[in-house]
């Protein structure tokens, strides 16, 4: 369930997603990551949803619970208390290794085969780029992106029990002391 509005720390806006597998694995680090809500915008993620012989496999995921919305303006779904922050390749933008996470963020993320408009780029809070050699993958980029907003800003458990809550339940692996 999602929190009131003023209450979210983590909202993520896809601009014109194109693959039902990318928006997938969005949704799934959007659960791993504790993210509130996924909004999206543009008609392609909805034609190829429709297109798709199967529907996405989304069952055992992590992200199911997530709200995914779509929306005609992601600048229109940020709460008050959120920083706009642009992921995108962007001259004179901040990179991620150096970036310091607001407490409650916006992250918008451009589309597979295209750029943030600069009206958005304009809007933004913070502008942040990841510094690879070449572009990420839309769903990489999320999980990098995430990762290092839990890295630094979370206080990490010392003990064993977010692990015995996050393991395939296969899994049972213990390091001998």
């Amino acid at each position: 369930m999602v929190n009131k509005v003023n209450e979210l720390k983590v909202s993520i806006g896809l601009l014109n997603p194109k693959s039902p597998e990318n928006v997938a694995a969005v949704m799934r680090s959007a659960g791993n990551f504790r993210v509130d809500i996924v909004f999206y915008t543009g008609v392609r993620y909805s034609r190829a949803l429709k297109s798709r012989r199967q529907p996405v496999d989304m069952r055992r995921k992590v992200g199911q619970y997530i709200p995914l919305n779509e929306t005609a303006c992601l600048i229109g779904e940020v709460a008050e208390s959120m920083k706009i922050v642009c992921i995108e390749l962007v001259e004179n933008s901040v990179p991620l290794p150096i970036f310091q996470h607001p407490e409650h963020a916006f992250y918008i993320f451009g589309p597979e085969d295209g750029s943030i408009n600069q009206d958005i780029i304009d809007k933004a809070d913070d502008v942040v780029y990841v510094p690879t050699v070449g572009c990420m993958n839309l769903s990489a980029t999320v999980n990098v992106v995430l990762y290092d907003r839990i890295a630094k800003l979370s206080q990490l458990p010392q003990d064993n029990e977010l692990i015995r809550q996050s393991r395939d339940v296969n899994n049972r692996l213990k390091l001998a002391l």
